[in-house]
């Protein structure tokens, strides 16, 4: 896995885009030494180490106390927990064997995970870092300090591949494209001070995917809802947000930190609600096609149906036959993708039958881990409820193709909960808006849906698709038995 998929898995597990500054200013300590800056870190590590999608020391605070400084640094990257993510604030730039001997000191004698660097001397200054797919970089691209226009803001126009069709650009604007073409590993990200919004709106902009490190919430005064509104991914991720600080000179460090992690998380979500409750045009169009495909290989029939519930119903959906159409059965994965990279889960957990096609190509898009409750035990060999690779404490989302009344869903969930796996939430392809949305959340589940049949029916009808008879059928068949319309 890239440096960044490693990130990202860790930052859905703990739901956290906090990044623990480790800068042990003089002030903070109790004496001018080496050893007071390695037990500073420490027992900030300590104290947020469950909070913390990553730490960042800043190795100038550890070099100016020479030989014992470097030992110190190296202590603290030690205590780090296995799995959290070290960032070097280094800053390195340099070439040839200068760069290779730099890398070689961060990740192999230190042990940290990623580093930042100056993009000043260009690429070949930078493969060094980036020659391991799992070790990262995070290129200064717009930082916060006051004189970062004498240089970042200069217009430069634009060169090679990077600029074409951009018109004028500046110094940072550059740097921010020229990081997505050298991003051949997952593993190199962007700087862009939190104190720049507007800097940090343009970059995301420009360099959709890469995962930015912002600094300057907290003393520097960012303002964070600019940041987040300016600089997530439309996933809720690609943000990282370190602050030192704000936490360090805090009556109760672990209190600050865990009250930030919950002041980003709130700002996401109600970005992501924002965000949702206003499809863009393209997402509706992408949607619109959707339903048109799924239509036009008989994935959804008109007439009179007795549902698994035992519901009379004038309209039936038979997702099973997506397994004989492979381009839309691509397209009906993708469609799961904009909502469960707004969630946190360590695996899918697909119900059988007709869900698991559909989760096997989410999980290879998404590259997550898969596993399904099986309908029955196996009366022989492991006998297991579950299948699938997995280890209890994990947390699962359930994929389904369907939603009618829930009960499915409950039974499954009593599965994946009995094997030791946590559930937190359900998506499913199409809400048929019979009561599961209701059941589910009533629960405790939080219940998502790509589509829902009204949204499907509205859709045809603007279109012209299916007879004004049998969309005034469906929906009053939606009215009748529950939550719809």
């Amino acid at each position: 896995m890239g440096f960044f998929s490693q990130l990202e898995e860790r930052t859905r597990r703990l739901d956290s885009l906090l990044c623990v500054g480790l800068d042990p200013h003089p002030q903070d300590l109790e004496a001018p030494t080496a050893q007071a800056v390695r037990d500073f870190c420490l027992r900030l590590i300590e104290a947020t180490a469950d909070l913390a999608a990553a730490f960042k020391p800043n190795a100038a605070f550890f070099e100016v106390f020479g030989a014992q400084g470097w030992e110190a640094l190296a202590q603290v990257v030690a205590a780090v927990p296995q799995g959290t993510p070290v960032i070097l604030d280094a800053k390195r730039g340099d070439i040839a064997s200068t760069a290779q001997a730099y890398a070689h000191a961060v990740f192999d004698v230190l042990g940290a995970q990623a580093v930042t660097l100056n993009p000043y001397l260009g690429r070949d200054a930078v493969a060094p870092f980036l020659e391991d797919a799992g070790r990262g970089a995070f290129l200064l691209c717009k930082t916060s300090n006051p004189g970062a226009a004498d240089l970042q803001d200069l217009r430069v126009g634009g060169f090679g591949e990077t600029s074409r069709g951009q018109g004028l650009l500046t110094v940072y604007e550059t740097v921010a494209l020229l990081a997505q073409e050298w991003n051949r590993n997952d593993n190199l990200g962007l700087v862009v001070g939190a104190t720049q919004p507007e800097a940090l709106g343009r970059v995301r902009s420009l360099a959709s995917d890469v995962w930015i490190l912002a600094p300057g919430v907290g003393a520097q005064g960012g303002d964070l809802e600019a940041a987040l509104k300016a600089g997530l991914r439309s996933d809720g991720l690609g943000l990282l947000l370190p602050v030192s600080r704000a936490i360090a000179r805090a009556g109760d460090p672990r209190k600050a930190a865990k009250e930030l992690r919950e002041t980003i998380n709130q700002g996401r979500s109600e970005l992501s609600d924002q965000r949702s409750a206003i499809p863009s045009a393209a997402l509706q169009a992408k949607l619109g096609t959707l339903a048109d495909g799924l239509l036009e290989v008989g994935c959804v029939q008109f007439g009179q149906f007795t549902l698994k519930s035992g519901l009379q119903s004038p309209i039936y959906l038979d997702l099973r036959r997506l397994v004989g159409y492979p381009a839309l059965l691509e397209r009906v994965a993708d469609a799961y993708l904009g909502i469960l990279r707004r969630l946190s889960f360590d695996r899918l957990a697909a119900l059988p039958y007709a869900a698991l096609p559909i989760a096997t190509a989410i999980a290879l898009q998404g590259n997550w881990p898969l596993v399904y409750p099986r309908k029955e035990a196996k009366a022989y060999g492991t006998r297991a409820e579950v299948e699938g690779v997995y280890r209890a404490g994990e947390r699962v989302v359930v994929i389904d193709d369907l939603a009618t009344t829930g009960g499915s869903k409950f039974e499954a969930i009593d599965k994946l909960i009995t094997a030791g796996l946590e559930v937190r939430d359900v998506v499913v392809l199409i809400d048929r808006q019979s009561g599961a949305a209701h059941a589910l959340e009533g629960g405790g589940y939080r219940f998502h849906a790509v589509l829902t049949l009204t949204q499907m029916l509205d859709y045809w009808e603007s279109k012209r698709r299916v007879p004004q008879e049998q969309i005034q059928a469906v929906g009053e068949f939606i009215r009748r038995t529950g939550q719809g319309a």
